[in-house]
């Protein structure tokens, strides 16, 4: 079981990588690992740097509902970190998003998904 899932969610986050490609995204970089945690895609449009989830689940909302407020929290900390690698842009904006799969080709691109309230 964890195998299928593991492999399911690889799938998603392939199919996410191309799907921001074709919406004019250049993938900075996929499974980015931080000592603060995983970032699954990492990716710039113009002065946005989407920090972006994928969730596979069989259905979008509980793709949803599995980024948690801890796993959001992880994400903006990993975030930080690798922003401290970034040459200076006072223009580069960061935000959040979410990507949720579900079945073979339901897709839902949530821009702006959540906030870091802390930076």
């Amino acid at each position: 079981m964890r195998h299928q899932a593991l492999r399911r969610g690889k799938r998603g986050e392939r199919l996410c990588a191309w799907l921001l490609r074709l919406k004019g995204y250049r993938i900075l970089g996929r499974n980015v690992r931080t000592p603060m945690g995983e970032i699954d895609i990492l990716a710039r449009r113009g002065h946005v740097l989407a920090v972006i989830e994928v969730k596979s689940r069989a259905e979008l909302m509980a793709a949803g509902e599995s980024v948690t407020p801890e796993k959001q929290r992880r994400l903006a900390r990993a975030a930080r970190y690798v922003l401290t690698r970034f040459p200076a842009d006072p223009e580069l904006t960061v935000r959040f998003d979410a990507m949720l799969v579900a079945g073979p080709w339901r897709i839902a691109h949530v821009m702006d998904a959540w906030r870091d309230e802390a930076g």
